[in-house]
């Protein structure tokens, strides 16, 4: 059994939730796919998935698994680049993950700009509101908005972003422009978005007169999705506070719309620095190499995320 072979077969398995669909992306039978996971499961003494009709899913000790075949795959392939030289030459399957709506504004339309220009390279993109465990997961870059903890990962600041308080031109016509961040607190005056995504506390953090200013409030509406939130604020329901990205078509942007204005611009908490984040290792491939570098060049151009 080619082990190297068999693990590559169980990370696609694990990844696609089913052998049909490994077998089509792997050019393979699904019969091959059945055969090279029972002889992987029959070499490491235990069952890698539960099987029934209706479903596939990894077993705790398949699990646990999953992180060390990926592992053992990038180092493979990282090795195998030093050795022919392919890092002169950006070509393989790029994995890059990125906040959900981050991703959609900014990353995915630079991914098609980048795939155009390097035609040898194919990409997965995982856009979601989660912090993605990079080995784990088995991505190759990641896209991280805030401050970093330290860890073994490459970091390269391409921007920040402010923490914004908005609301609509309609809204400030009705209820008044908030001139402290106390005024939030007070239901009677003003009606608060909160965006469940940013922090289920309903809680903002200001600052004012050198210090951090921290106003608790009852939130009338609470939503899971930053699109929502926004959604809400343009139609005049309210106030929120979201990162100057995320409302950069209606605000910030050289284009802006203008449906939506910013408040309480002196007390904002100071600017979060956006980075691209990639593994550590004793050679950057190249296809990480040449997106790296192609995403930054591109983001730092961005008026919505220097700040």
């Amino acid at each position: 059994m080619d082990r190297f072979h068999a693990f590559q077969v169980f990370v696609r398995v694990a990844d696609e939730g089913s052998f049909a669909a490994a077998a089509r992306g792997l050019a393979m039978s699904p019969p091959s796919i059945t055969r090279t996971i029972s002889m992987l499961e029959d070499h490491m003494g235990t069952r890698l998935f539960i099987r029934t009709t209706r479903s596939l899913c990894l077993t705790e000790s398949g699990t646990r698994f999953l992180v060390d075949a990926r592992r053992l795959i990038a180092d493979l392939e990282e090795a195998e680049a030093a050795a022919v030289g392919i890092h002169q030459a950006p070509r393989g399957d790029l994995r890059v993950t990125a906040p959900a709506l981050f991703g959609r504004l900014y990353i995915a339309p630079l991914i098609g700009d980048f795939l155009d220009e390097y035609p040898q390279v194919t990409c997965q993109a995982l856009f979601l509101d989660r912090v993605v465990n990079m080995m784990d997961e088995g991505q190759d870059i990641a896209v991280r908005i805030g401050e970093l903890p330290d860890s073994s990962l490459v970091a390269v600041k391409v921007g920040s972003v402010r923490q914004t308080l908005f609301a609509s031109p309609e809204y400030l016509a009705a209820h008044g422009t908030p001139q402290h961040p106390s005024d939030l607190s007070d239901r009677a005056k003003h009606r608060i978005i909160h965006p469940l995504a940013v922090n289920s506390v309903p809680e903002w953090h200001f600052q004012g007169d050198g210090k951090q200013i921290t106003i608790r409030f009852d939130a009338p509406l609470r939503m899971n999705t930053n699109d929502a939130v926004i959604d809400m604020a343009l139609s005049g329901w309210g106030i929120s506070r979201l990162l100057s990205y995320q409302i950069a078509p209606h605000i910030f942007a050289q284009n802006a719309d203008g449906r939506l204005v910013p408040l309480l611009e002196d007390y904002e908490p100071p600017a979060l620095p956006v980075h691209i984040l990639h593994r550590e290792g004793r050679m950057v491939s190249a296809k990480v190499r040449a997106f790296v570098d192609f995403a930054a060049d591109r983001l730092r151009t961005d008026a919505a995320l220097r700040y």
